[in-house]
């Protein structure tokens, strides 16, 4: 009776956890837009992808696999060199459950060619539901993914090594890679001193025979058990491309001598190391001299999976503040009720909206692109824009998901703080949003026809939505300053901001013309639920992005 008096411990007014649910299904945001790019016959195909994904039991893996991290082993316990790194099971798990649904590979045919159809849309929608889960393990799959693009340049190297990539198996073995069930690509070539110049490279690659020794040293090479890696080296020529096997072809371990695992911000499940080279065996790719136009086939794509997870995470952030705002009660109603949070959420909710539509329609043009010359075009223009525009919303966006949940979605216990943790990472790989703006303006500058033409059509689409006819004229004028680089940061801003009005106008003009009035018409303001959105609007909105 005394104990019973003084129990305080009752749990009440908690949300439940946000498990077990379809993530495919319940965000219909994301059906619509696979629909309108082509992917529509893939709906149960994802349906079964969200629902596993969605589990409590891939959630429980996403989180143990970032509380234990990676471990660098030098040596083995007779002090024989190794430099093998040793992970979780759960990481081993999840990409394990990712290569078995194609997440690395799909987009490929067995011989290496694009699979054409709505691949690229399909799978972004696979990428788009893990990142949600666990965003660390999709580094290998998507450098996997795009080193086929660079492999392409050489095809023997493509032809021997695309039979084992093209494997739905995922095999952790430390082992030579012709000997696996299947394999994993990294790629090696920032350097301390250049980071993103990277001609000023001083890795060197010496001709031994019909392949390579490579020495030097590489600041950042992420995912360091991976089977080989695509790294930059400069020879004779130039700088140049390099196929880096971890083990030799006589079966020995490669001269790749770890010095250490990088110690980041987020992205802990993943390893990301820094190493030394000491007469590498490597096989060159492409010309001498001709690296960087090789390798940047594949930096394409994985500038085109940071935009993909960077929507994930948001989504996920959205997902989780919606339902805990339905659970949680504040000062007689659910939080869900209160004006000002339907107006955070709504807000919230379009900028998530348009940002899955944008995506898509990028993925649907890299499906296009090999057949198509307007779509080539609107990708090479617009995933530098894009990967821009939704990696930067990421950070600032995660943040006021965790608000939404006060203190709860502060801790560590919960999945927001690692979202948040794991959110500006995108926008720092694969170039950072300065190198993102550049690009744009060199596309501007070598294929100025064809840009002025994919800006002509976003104008077409945008037609009638409050402030598209002045976004448009802004961008073109900004573009033909001799000193566009002064005011590039927001002439690529306006124009992801216009790419995904046009984006969303094809999936819900509903949508579309709310995004435009608060993101084109008036500059949007600093915090989300700033704007004006009406009680209905709001009701759609939030109906639409969780059920």
């Amino acid at each position: 009776m005394t104990q019973a008096r003084f129990a305080t411990h009752e749990v009440l007014n908690q949300s439940p956890p946000f498990e077990d649910v379809d993530l495919f299904t319940a965000d219909a945001p994301l059906v619509a837009a696979v629909a309108a790019n082509g992917g529509a016959g893939a709906a149960a195909e994802l349906s079964e992808f969200g629902k596993h994904w969605g589990s409590a039991a891939m959630a429980e893996r996403g989180r143990i696999a970032n509380e234990n991290t990676p471990k660098l082993r030098l040596f083995d316990a007779r002090g024989n060199r190794r430099d093998e790194v040793e992970f979780h099971p759960a990481y081993h798990e999840l990409m394990a459950h990712s290569a078995h649904a194609g997440v690395h590979n799909s987009t490929w045919t067995a011989d290496g060619k694009p699979a054409g159809g709505a691949a690229e849309v399909v799978r972004a929608a696979k990428f788009y539901i893990a990142a949600q889960v666990e965003t660390g393990h999709l580094c290998p799959i998507t450098m996997t993914r795009a080193s086929v693009a660079a492999l392409a340049s050489q095809p023997e190297i493509l032809a021997k090594t695309m039979p084992v990539i093209a494997t739905r198996s995922y095999d952790p073995s430390f082992a030579p890679w012709w000997t696996k069930r299947g394999m994993t690509l990294g790629m090696g070539m920032t350097e301390k001193q250049g980071g993103t110049d990277v001609r000023t490279n001083m890795t060197r690659a010496e001709r031994d025979g019909d392949a390579y020794r490579i020495t030097g040293h590489k600041w950042f090479m992420s995912a360091p058990m991976c089977d080989a890696f695509l790294v930059l080296a400069q020879t004779d020529g130039g700088l140049s491309c390099f196929f880096m096997p971890r083990f030799a072809p006589d079966g020995s371990v490669n001269a790749i001598h770890f010095q250490c695992l990088k110690d980041k911000l987020g992205n802990r499940s993943n390893a990301s190391s820094e190493v030394e080279f000491h007469g590498a065996h490597a096989e060159l790719i492409g010309e001498e001299g001709k690296g960087i136009r090789t390798i940047i086939q594949m930096v394409q794509l994985t500038r085109q999976d940071c935009a993909i997870a960077s929507a994930g995470l948001m989504r996920s952030g959205l997902a989780h503040a919606l339902h805990h705002a339905r659970h949680r009660s504040v000062f007689q109603k659910h939080l869900a009720d209160q004006p000002l949070m339907q107006g955070v959420l709504a807000d919230m909710a379009l900028h998530v909206e348009a940002s899955i539509a944008l995506v898509m329609r990028l993925c649907g043009a890299f499906d296009r692109a090999p057949t198509e010359a307007g779509e080539a075009a609107y990708m090479r223009l617009l995933t530098p824009a894009i990967k821009y525009w939704i990696c930067k919303s990421a950070p600032p966006f995660l943040y006021e998901a965790m608000e939404c949940l006060g203190g709860n979605g502060y801790v560590e216990e919960g999945i927001l703080a690692r979202h948040y943790r794991e959110s500006p990472v995108n926008a720092i790989w694969e170039g950072s949003g300065n190198v993102m703006c550049l690009d744009v303006l060199r596309a501007l500058g070598r294929e100025a026809d064809a840009a002025l033409a994919v800006l002509r059509t976003l104008a077409e689409e945008t037609k009638g939505l409050p402030g598209a006819a002045e976004t448009v004229a802004l961008i073109g004028k900004s573009f033909r300053r001799p000193d566009s680089e002064r005011v590039a940061r927001l002439a690529v801003e306006k124009l992801a901001l216009l790419a995904a009005a046009a984006a969303l106008n094809r999936v819900s003009p509903g949508s579309a013309e709310l995004f435009a009035a608060t993101r084109l018409a008036a500059g949007h303001a600093g915090m989300y639920g700033a704007v004006e959105i009406s009680d209905n609007d709001q009701r759609v909105l939030l109906e639409r992005a969780l059920p």
